[in-house]
């Protein structure tokens, strides 16, 4: 376990810098310091998610995958750091396989929307999209845990699939695009 932070302000990134977990310094709009920002905006945005009423399979989940998400950060934060494995991702899999299981198959493109929960689901998926994007940068100029980009992913594509699992059981339908012409 790293240091506590006993005072919150430090100063040290007055300066345009942050330090990372392992002591070195780097701009604060560095492609590493984007990508922890992302997850970290993710992270909180499932933790907004998870202030709805929630299935017990659904918040057992969500909590989980926020433990997750914390690694994937760490792993940013320390270079050359390990934490997500390819057993995590097939958890994923397996609980969007669950959720998915009794939903209708799509035929047309669905806005977000629906339930406040199935929005904020929705919400999160664009923001993991984003934190997608960082960490594909990000590996692009340093060696990065590739499961983790894998990871997120499949995080992207089970916020979806659990934002329509939401809507089905609050008895709201999934909101269809309707193109104008």
């Amino acid at each position: 376990m790293g240091n506590r932070l006993s005072k919150i302000y430090t100063r040290t990134g007055d300066d345009g810098t942050t330090g990372l977990g392992d002591g070195s310094r780097v701009d604060k709009d560095d492609p590493r310091v984007e990508a922890i920002g992302a997850v970290d905006e993710l992270n909180s945005a499932i933790g907004v998610l998870l202030t709805h009423g929630l299935p017990d399979t659904v918040h057992s989940s969500l909590t989980g995958i926020q433990h997750r998400l914390f690694d994937i950060g760490g792993e940013f934060s320390i270079p050359g750091t390990t934490c997500v494995t390819t057993e995590q991702v097939e958890q994923l899999e397996q609980t969007l396989d669950e959720l998915n299981a009794d939903l209708p198959a799509l035929k047309e493109f669905i806005l977000p929307g629906g339930t406040g929960a199935a929005a904020a689901c929705h919400m999160a998926r664009t923001i993991c999209r984003r934190a997608e994007r960082r960490t594909y940068s990000l590996g692009k100029q340093a060696t990065i845990n590739p499961v983790s980009l894998k990871y997120l992913n499949r995080l992207s594509d089970l916020l979806f699939v659990m934002a329509r699992h939401l809507n089905k059981q609050a008895g709201e339908p999934d909101v269809f695009w309707k193109h104008e012409r």
